[in-house]
């Protein structure tokens, strides 16, 4: 089912994932008029399941968002796909405009944009991303417990994210790369009991499907069944450009995010919202969907807020 999109709305939604969904499903319950635009790129498509989300563990993401889209269109509210190319202030509110050149305005506008997951340029890592390269523990570490895993250098993150793994496995090796570990990070992973492979990483090895282990620069292959990896997560921004904003450099070093000016995701740009991975690079699917029903209760509390400034203006006049 593909809605017809209307000339406007009192909220245009640029993302349907979770955040966007959730705060579409807000909006719609306060029986605003709002759509979600959705590229249908969402960053877990990979993944077989969703994890850590009560009641919903293990669905697979196509599924959960199947079920998000329906709840949405059951309160009144539009999905309809497209790639939003442009935004822009005007007048009272804002125009959107599609790669395709379709055109709606909007009285406020919800960013979930989310994220962009930049790999280690690796041969072999893209291939297996989402499968047995992973990169969150809580996302996907009981499904590789008590396997052999590998940890990839390369964030301020890794040794963090090795001595997590080594919770769910006994099994862990962690590839140093060619930056000597801090003396403090190497006899943290040697107490833990997770070995130390210094050298370059040079391809991951795969056999029948899977991975089979990592191949340093000198020949060595080492046997391994899952990589964990610290992806650069980018803030898809791009739209933000227009009203002068713009992702920065998140404080953890995991990557950039886009800023925001209170809990509920408001940004500096009056009317605009933001939620989701787009504000939070570590936000798990129930965190930004959470993110998203916030965003749009506050939307909604801002939009009562300005009509009952223009009743109370009607009514004096």
């Amino acid at each position: 089912m593909t809605e017809q999109l209307a000339d406007s709305y009192d909220v245009v939604v640029v993302g349907g994932g979770a955040a966007g969904l959730s705060g579409a499903l807000m909006l719609g319950r306060s029986r605003r008029s709002v759509v979600v635009l959705d590229a249908g790129r969402p960053r877990n498509a990979p993944a077989e399941g969703v994890h850590g989300l009560l009641a919903r563990d293990g669905m697979p993401p196509a599924e959960l968002l199947a079920r998000g889209r329906d709840e949405v269109r059951g309160y009144g509210g539009h999905v309809v796909p497209g790639e939003v190319g442009a935004v822009a202030k005007g007048g009272d509110g804002f125009t959107v405009t599609l790669v395709d050149g379709r055109t709606v305005a909007a009285r406020r506008l919800l960013l979930a944009t989310g994220l962009v997951d930049e790999l280690p340029p690796v041969p072999g890592l893209r291939e297996r991303w989402g499968r047995d390269v992973v990169h969150c523990p809580y996302c996907h570490g009981w499904e590789v417990r008590d396997r052999a895993v590998g940890v990839l250098a390369g964030s301020p993150m890794s040794v963090h994210q090795a001595l997590l793994f080594r919770q769910l496995s006994a099994d862990v090796t962690y590839f140093a790369g060619t930056v000597p570990l801090a003396g403090e990070q190497a006899e943290q992973l040697t107490a833990r009991g997770v070995t130390i492979v210094p050298g370059t990483v040079a391809a991951v090895e795969t056999a029948d499907d899977r991975i089979a282990g990592v191949r340093l620069d000198d020949g060595t292959v080492v046997a391994r069944e899952v990589l964990a990896v610290s992806t650069r997560m980018v803030a898809r921004a791009e739209l933000l450009a227009a009203f002068g904003l713009h992702a920065v450099a998140h404080p953890s070093g995991m990557g950039e995010h886009v800023p925001v000016v209170d809990p509920t995701g408001r940004t500096e740009v009056p009317g605009v919202w933001a939620a989701g991975n787009l504000t939070d690079l570590s936000a798990q699917v129930g965190a930004a969907a959470a993110a998203g029903a916030l965003a749009g209760a506050a939307i909604n509390a801002d939009l009562i807020a300005e009509e009952a400034r223009a009743a109370v203006a009607a009514l004096r006049g």
